[in-house]
């Protein structure tokens, strides 16, 4: 299926995944081919203004994570480990005849991208990573360890009351506080990003169900991928937010340490969502990259 705008095709479709759960993607433009791989519980618009600007002379890929939006329903929910995600990417390019892209990733994105590439390297051109991680970052989120136990308290009430958490959790949709709330935990910085931004990302937290998210989000905090990092060869990218409270610039400056030949570069005054705060900047220094390694 195609939809024609003013000036880039779009072609949607899904593919099944080896397990049977579909994939969704959306491609547009023509060119070398860049995949873009958003965070846990985010959607495609946190890439708006990457696809508007690579669209023009590139083909960019972007996807549903399986779970989230239209890459639903999972078919098992035991299915929801980095190692599933890998060969959902894997599947991905091989459906679209693609033997290489240039990957990005932003935030639990970063963690998809090294999984898949210790599965399997051989597809990646270059590796971009913005606000990211290759270790859990909420171990001690503000000096403080209660991300976990939290995380714990939460999971364990839903399981006794599954219809009231998961009432509550829907209940973001109309409920404005909740979307600051929302903005905060998703690293926005307030006075920068767009509030419609900030809105599209509250109600694409709330669609999706939790226990996938329970799934999605303890993968996060048992991943570690610093072995992994050592052995990535291909060329990589890092960009760090100044100001990101959700991983700090201390977790990119070790991924950098860690790769070979990696280039770090630190965006001045971004937050946890670079790409929206500063999509200029954070365009200029993809596609510098990008055509340098194309």
């Amino acid at each position: 299926m195609t939809e024609q705008n003013l000036f880039i095709e779009k072609t949607t479709g899904t593919f099944k995944a080896l397990d049977g759960t579909p994939i969704y993607y959306e491609v547009r433009g023509q060119g070398e081919p860049i995949v873009f791989v958003y965070g846990i519980a985010c959607l495609m618009n946190h890439w708006h203004y990457q696809v508007e600007h690579f669209s023009k002379t590139n083909k960019v890929i972007l996807f549903d994570i399986r779970g989230h939006h239209k890459s639903t329903p999972v078919s098992n929910i035991n299915n929801m480990k980095f190692e599933h995600l890998a060969f959902d990417l894997h599947g991905l390019l091989r459906h679209l005849g693609i033997e290489k892209a240039h990957m990005v990733g932003h935030s639990f994105g970063v963690p998809y991208l090294i999984k898949t590439y210790e599965q399997f390297p051989e597809i990646f051109k270059s590796l971009s990573f913005i606000n990211g991680f290759a270790r859990n970052p909420l171990k001690k989120l503000f000096g403080v360890e209660f991300v976990e136990p939290l995380f714990d308290f939460l999971r364990d009430q839903h399981r006794k009351s599954p219809d009231l958490w998961t009432a509550l959790w829907r209940g973001m949709i109309d409920n404005p506080i909740a979307f600051q709330v929302a903005a905060l935990a998703g690293g926005f910085n307030l006075r920068l990003t767009q509030f419609k931004d900030i809105e599209m990302y509250g109600r694409g937290v709330s669609r999706l169900e939790l226990p996938l998210f329970f799934e999605l989000f303890e993968q996060l905090m048992q991943f570690d991928g610093n072995h992994i990092l050592p052995t990535i060869n291909c060329p990589t990218l890092i960009l760090a937010g100044d100001k990101d409270m959700l991983t700090p610039p201390a977790y990119q400056t070790e991924m950098h340490a860690l790769i070979s030949g990696s280039e770090l570069m630190k965006i001045p005054y971004g937050s946890h969502c670079s790409q929206l705060d500063f999509p200029d900047f954070v365009n200029l220094k993809l596609a510098d990259f990008i055509n340098k390694n194309d």
